[in-house]
């Protein structure tokens, strides 16, 4: 029913009801994303983790990270054991009724990481793009803008759980790091490379029946590999069957050939679409010009590059008001929503990129919200009132900064990759 469907204005919402959801729990609860982090967000969570299962010792509590992830440093930080080593330390402190799993989606991070997303928590799903952080949390003054919805479905939790239960935990690829033994990568490699196979014909399991009036139908997708992946089947057949109003969240403009083809098709069919992605000071990558530039500052410039061949190639589309891009920009905050609105009868939540590498290389995952009624329509549109608040529309790709004054060294590697169309294979990983 659509009351059993909430849609949480802010990061402030989404940390505030996790604390809650598990500080209430009875029975279980089970946390995917991609990293829990080190940090006071992180922390926070953690030992309200281990204060549940103090209070009820009965609790099923496991949470689901990326093994690589987990065991590194931030980029562009010094080496170190990464957040495995807080996942120790708690344990230690705490004792055992926290299970926290690292799962090996590829045998290097660059080839693909673990991007499920959903908490389950007894009978609700908090479902959100957003990690376990500071920034994603909005622990301190910054924040990370992600969409944010909750759930009470005893069917969907149950589906969800049963893959985190069923194909993950048990798998022999998949370890706890909370623990003094953790093996090595090389050790598990073998495992991982079955893991993987697996995990392509991977579903959730559920029992599917027709949407009758006035209810909202809520199917799980599951996603890995460029191959019969029906997450990127689904988001490329919704964008088709859009008929009036389409809208896309991406916070990294990088749109897999599929989608773009399907969004051209529509625009010209006379669909309206709308793209809302973050400016490039809104990219979590992004370094302001007073500190010291680093390689990986210049993918936001990279992203930019991207979006200005887009809108060029679309100027007609955008000055008939058919294509509307919006960018985001609030302060100091950063940007990472994702998903899609269609007329008022779908909605896809997702952690899902939308871009060439969560398209062939990460394990994601998506809840297609079936709306036939447009029950959740002013949710829905209460929802996009709050993001583009912050959003202005970009009237053709000269509005862009030029290239020519962006910093040196950004400029020297954007023109560099261009010289020799390597921009379009880097362009396939990020």
């Amino acid at each position: 029913m659509a009351e059993n469907f909430e849609v949480l204005e802010n990061p402030t919402a989404y940390r505030e009801t996790l604390l809650r959801l598990i500080g209430s729990a009875q029975h279980r609860i089970l946390l995917a994303a991609l990293y829990l982090q080190d940090d006071d967000g992180g922390r926070e969570v953690l030992e309200a983790l281990y204060a549940a299962r103090a209070a009820r010792p009965e609790l099923e509590i496991a949470v689901f990270v990326d093994w690589h992830r987990a065991q590194r440093g931030l980029i562009g930080k010094a080496r170190s054991d990464g957040n495995a080593a807080m996942y120790r330390a708690m344990a230690e402190r705490f004792g055992p009724g926290v299970k926290i799993f690292g799962v090996p989606v590829q045998r290097r991070e660059f080839m693909g990481v673990m991007h499920l997303k959903g908490f389950i928590i007894d009978n609700t799903v908090l479902y959100s793009g957003a990690s376990l952080n500071d920034v994603y949390l909005q622990r301190h003054q910054r924040y990370r803008l992600d969409r944010y919805h909750l759930i009470r479905s005893r069917a969907l939790a149950d589906s969800m759980a049963a893959v985190l239960d069923r194909s993950l935990a048990q798998n022999p690829a998949v370890r706890l790091l909370n623990v003094s033994d953790v093996p090595r990568t090389a050790e598990l490699r073998p495992a991982i490379v079955k893991f993987r196979r697996e995990l392509a014909k991977t579903r959730y399991r559920f029992a599917g029946h027709l949407v009758r009036q006035g209810e909202i139908g809520i199917t799980p997708l599951f996603g890995l590999g460029a191959r019969d992946n029906e997450l990127n089947r689904t988001i490329v057949t919704l964008i088709r069957e859009a008929r009036e109003r389409l809208t896309l969240f991406t916070p990294y403009f990088n749109l897999p050939g599929p989608v773009t083809r399907a969004i051209d098709a529509q625009l010209r069919a006379g669909c309206s679409v709308t793209i809302v992605i973050g400016d490039k000071t809104a990219n979590d990558f992004y370094i302001p010009p007073d500190e010291p530039f680093k390689a990986i500052g210049a993918l936001p410039y990279l992203y930019e590059a991207n979006l200005r061949r887009f809108c060029k190639a679309r100027q007609t589309a955008i000055d008939e008001q058919r294509l509307n891009v919006f960018l985001w920009r609030h302060d100091d905050n950063t940007f990472h929503l994702k998903g899609l609105l269609v007329d008022d009868r779908y909605t896809l939540l997702t952690g899902n990129n939308i871009n060439p590498r969560a398209w062939r290389l990460d394990l994601e995952n998506g809840l297609l919200i079936h709306d036939p009624d447009a029950l959740l329509r002013e949710k829905h549109a209460a929802e996009l009132g709050r993001i583009l608040a912050h959003a202005q529309r970009l009237d053709s790709a000269d509005a862009l900064e030029p290239v020519d004054n962006y910093p040196e060294a950004a400029q020297r590697l954007i023109k560099r990759l261009a010289r020799v169309r390597a921009d379009r294979l880097v362009n396939q990983v990020l």
